[in-house]
């Protein structure tokens, strides 16, 4: 069975293979995972939208399971691998390693907000991925804590900055808020302020 099923989705695969790669089947099925939450990536319906056979989608990935993995290392990459590569920056320091770790979040280059919400969300259905959000959770709580130690202030007071920070963004993006970036923009200055104590020190270039 298993063996005639293979051979079927390789025959299948024919022009499907041809015309898509395994990148547009990840790009799609992120769409999907962003607007409709880890339950609406299913297959058929990703070949539905795309316009091919089942098959094609064989040709790249071994099932769901090898998709849903996919997508979440496309996670790792877009949103956790830019925090990643501020840990070895030892020419910033407090104020400009705060502004650098925010740049992140407000670049969003390659940083994804829908994407970060819709794997936090996803977490709620998989342990496996929600040890990898509380993982990524850790790990910029540690960048937040690096800067506003550097900052001078004392441990107690370092977690909470770090917390008030870190939660700001998070429901920042959990409302969904949106704004102009202009505006934003103008406004980085005053949550650079407010977000580090230091009027003056935390504000800067984006």
């Amino acid at each position: 069975m298993a063996t005639a099923k293979n051979s079927k989705a390789t025959a299948e695969a024919g022009n499907g293979r041809r015309t898509l790669s395994r990148e547009d089947w990840i790009r799609a099925a992120l769409k999907v995972l962003e607007k409709g939450g880890v339950a609406s990536v299913k297959v058929d319906r990703l070949a539905t939208t795309l316009k091919v056979t089942r098959g094609s989608f064989y040709f790249h990935f071994q099932g769901r399971k090898d998709l849903l993995a996919a997508l979440l290392e496309e996670w790792r990459r877009r949103n956790c691998a830019p925090f990643e590569a501020l840990e070895g920056r030892t020419d910033l320091e407090g104020a400009a390693f705060f502004r650098a770790f925010r740049n992140v979040w407000v670049d969003e280059d390659p940083f994804s907000p829908a994407l970060d919400m819709a794997v936090r969300d996803w977490g709620r259905a998989s342990k496996e991925v929600a040890r990898a959000v509380q993982g990524a959770d850790q790990y910029r709580m540690g960048l937040l804590r690096r800067a506003f130690g550097q900052m001078g202030y004392g441990p107690d007071e370092v977690e909470i900055r770090s917390r008030i920070a870190y939660f700001h963004q998070i429901g920042y993006y959990a409302m969904a808020f949106h704004e102009p970036r202009p505006e934003r923009l103008r406004y980085l200055p005053i949550y650079d302020d407010v977000l580090t104590g230091r009027p003056g020190e935390g504000s800067g270039q984006c």
